[in-house]
């Protein structure tokens, strides 16, 4: 028995039954028999592949979309030619069927990239320490997106170029120089220099993915660069959002650009009787038992005098942003433990000079350790 004969029976069974009933309602079953059969489908190749090939698994989740609008599509293709519609239905559903084909090219596109580019990356997991990893991390990541844009873009541009009231539209507004295409050239100028700030940034790369940043008086860490913004993790766990032309267009802080490993500064203020080579040796001691520090840097300076104290300043290095902030932390800490209890004469003391009232010519030097509020000197005649 053939169609026609098949779809003849149908029609003297059920000819009470609109037509176009008829042919919808095969659309319809032949779309749930496509989903049933890609569900009999997957079950069958997880209980037999499953336990032996996982990468299976994992390709299935991530192209199960694509693979049940095929399905559809190509049971609509059967079903569509024999179901006894007229060309009143019969067009939008062709039409329907098109946009939808152009919607499968586009997002199995999208699926390839998206894959080819998470195939790549498990080369480059740890890319808190790693300099290349960050590297290669944000390029794919950047190109990933701005792909998936273009993508998106192309792929509603070619639907919509189905219909031919949007596509005259279409033409004539590319075409013309009138208001209609300096007000969608404006509007769309934020959005294309934001595509091409991520594609510079991609290739010259002023930050990565992990770097440690200062922007707009504000520390942490570039947590993802997404297609038109950056999403920056600050230290105290709040999320700054910036355009990725801003990373173009101004000044920022990158204290990973070369290397995760940054010099730490601490400074203190002494008294000028403080013994400055006793305390440089024991920082170099206690930097060294510390497992923060990555054997780099430790030194102890002299910068700075005025009329009260001697200003110092250490170095020391770390691994990364964090262990340098928390070595900072520890060492000033221990410093300041240090002359406390063993060189009390280094603490900052405030100085007057008393003059009797007698007006004798003896004359008594005051020190004591610095008050919150600087002394003053008061002569009394």
């Amino acid at each position: 028995m053939n169609w026609q004969a098949l779809m003849a029976d149908i029609d003297k069974m059920f000819g009470w039954i609109p037509s176009w009933f008829i042919g919808l309602g095969l659309v319809a079953g032949a779309m749930l028999l496509a989903l049933s059969f890609y569900r009999f489908a997957v079950w069958l190749l997880n209980r037999a592949f499953g336990t032996r090939l996982p990468l299976l698994s994992v390709f299935i989740e991530r192209t199960s979309g694509p693979a049940q609008l095929a399905l559809c599509l190509a049971a609509v293709a059967l079903v569509l030619p024999l179901a006894p519609l007229d060309d009143t239905i019969r067009v939008p559903l062709t039409r329907l069927f098109v946009v939808a084909f152009i919607a499968l090219i586009g997002w199995i596109s999208i699926r390839v990239v998206d894959m080819s580019a998470a195939r790549y990356l498990q080369n480059f997991r740890d890319v808190t320490e790693n300099f290349v990893a960050r590297k290669h991390v944000t390029q794919v990541r950047v190109f990933k997106r701005v792909t998936d844009t273009i993508i998106v873009i192309i792929t509603v541009s070619t639907a919509l170029m189905t219909f031919d009231s949007v596509r005259q539209y279409g033409v004539s507004l590319f075409a013309s120089a009138g208001a209609a295409g300096i007000i969608v050239g404006l509007a769309a100028r934020p959005l294309l220099s934001n595509l091409i700030a991520g594609l510079q940034i991609a290739i010259t790369q002023p930050i990565r993915i992990e770097d440690a940043v200062i922007i707009e008086n504000e520390w942490g860490w570039v947590e993802d660069i997404a297609s038109t913004y950056v999403v920056i993790r600050l230290w105290d766990w709040r999320r700054m959002v910036v355009p990725l032309s801003y990373f173009i267009e101004k000044p920022f802080q990158n204290w990973t650009r070369d290397t995760a490993s940054l010099i730490g500064v601490i400074a203190l203020h002494v008294d000028y009787r403080a013994d400055v080579p006793r305390i440089r040796r024991w920082l170099e001691g206690a930097v060294k038992e510390s497992k923060l520090w990555d054997g780099a840097v430790v030194n102890l300076q002299v910068i700075d005098a005025d009329s009260r104290t001697i200003e110092l300043r250490a170095l020391v290095s770390a691994r990364n942003a964090p262990q340098s902030w928390d070595l900072r932390c520890e060492m000033r800490e221990k410093l300041i433990a240090f002359i406390r209890d063993e060189m009390p004469e280094a603490l900052p003391r405030e100085r007057a000079i008393l003059i009797p009232q007698g007006g004798g010519d003896d004359i008594e030097l005051l020190q004591r350790p610095a008050a919150p509020e600087r002394m003053r000197a008061s002569a009394h005649n």
